[in-house]
């Protein structure tokens, strides 16, 4: 049989995506359940690209489900830095392990190591492109925040060019029911005309653009901020012009619903203070804790094991 891998969200289907959801919410209730179930298992975390959230919270859910971890956080650390292709470096380190979450700068490269490798591979971000966990750990969020997935107006608010967590998240969304887009960004950082045409226009999903922030906030059900992402631009300049457009702050949020879900994939630099944690609405640091039990879910999917 080949390796179910998880490259894009688009792999899982919704039915799939809504029994994540329900076993991560079935391990939030009964961790006892789920403790030993990779026990002997492996998992290999190959982050060519620096990363805390994610590669930590692959390893806690190993760990929490009696697994081992092994790999390394940097391309510096493996024998890509000797000239290793990335294809060859995921091949050898399949002999050693279960399954691997592999994060890379380069765009498609998880689909080209997942054509060697002997184990499933979880794409854990590639370049601009995609982040298919994070997705996971998005929708989560939402379910328990809003109690559904459909019927909802949400904001995507920053740079909607590079972020892969953004162009992972309106692919998923798209496949569910009522769904309104404010996309609210900077000409320069707009959403790329690929995903509109390809996706919004092709499914007649209704969607509105804008760069102000204030104007949007009124109407919307969740708020997904993103930071300017320096290490995605060519140019500096550019990055210093455009890194402190949108800054959420207590006196923005006053004209929003009482009920608004803010989310963030994080890290933030500047786009949100300090002073909206302590708002009831702000959630990414719930999406932070949801991203170990997501995870956790999404291994057991991929090396076909379930609790009983």
């Amino acid at each position: 049989m080949p390796n179910r891998n998880l490259i894009d969200i688009t792999d899982l289907t919704p039915a799939e995506i809504d029994g994540l959801i329900s076993t991560a919410e079935d391990i939030i209730e009964n961790p006892a359940k789920y403790q030993n179930l990779c026990a002997h298992r492996q998992l290999a975390t190959l982050f060519f690209e620096p990363s805390t959230r994610t590669r930590l919270s692959f390893e806690s859910a190993m760990l929490s489900l009696g697994g081992t971890v092994l790999g390394f956080s940097e391309a510096a650390s493996s024998s890509t830095a000797k000239g290793e292709t990335v294809v060859d470096t995921v091949h050898t380190v399949s002999c050693y392990a279960d399954i691997i979450a592999m994060r890379h700068p380069k765009e498609g490269a998880p689909f080209a190591a997942a054509q060697r490798s002997e184990v499933p591979i979880i794409n854990a971000g590639d370049g601009g492109h995609n982040h298919p966990t994070q997705t996971l750990t998005d929708l989560l969020t939402i379910h328990r925040e809003k109690g559904r997935l459909s019927d909802f107006t949400i904001g995507f608010c920053g740079d909607l060019k590079f972020g892969r967590t953004v162009h992972s998240l309106v692919n998923a969304l798209s496949r569910q029911s009522g769904i309104r887009f404010v996309f609210i960004s900077p000409e320069e950082l707009k959403l790329p005309g690929y995903l509109k045409e390809n996706v919004l226009d092709k499914n007649g999903l209704p969607y509105t653009e804008t760069d102000s922030l204030e104007d949007a906030i009124p109407s919307l059900d969740v708020l997904y901020m993103t930071r300017v992402q320096k290490e995605r631009f060519f140019n500096e300049a550019d990055y210093i012009r455009l890194k402190d457009t949108y800054v959420l702050d207590p006196e923005k949020l006053i004209p929003a619903k009482s009920d608004l879900c803010i989310l963030h994939p994080l890290p933030r630099v500047n786009e949100i203070a300090v002073a909206v944690d302590n708002d009831p609405r702000a959630c990414y640091f719930k999406q932070v804790k949801n991203g170990k039990f997501i995870r956790m879910a999404l291994i057991l999917l991929l090396l076909g094991l379930r609790a009983e």
